[in-house]
């Protein structure tokens, strides 16, 4: 049997939400191994000049805990 645990993480980009969401899981991966998932909870951009600046996420990462 795995137990797994769920990390919230934020990220954000410049280019894209996809980019966001890649950033999250790369940084993450950096101290977090076994990362199985990643759910994108929330999306959110920021506006200037009527043109998107920013793209947001909130997400939760799914990972298998050690020795389970």
């Amino acid at each position: 049997m795995s137990v797994v645990e769920v990390i919230e993480v934020l990220a954000q980009s410049d280019q894209s939400w996809e980019d966001a969401t890649q950033s999250a899981l790369t940084a993450a991966a950096k101290t977090v191994r076994n990362i199985q998932a990643i759910y994108i909870k929330e999306f959110q951009a920021v506006v200037e000049n009527d043109r998107i600046t920013k793209y947001r996420i909130d997400a939760k990462i799914s990972f298998v805990l050690d020795g389970s």
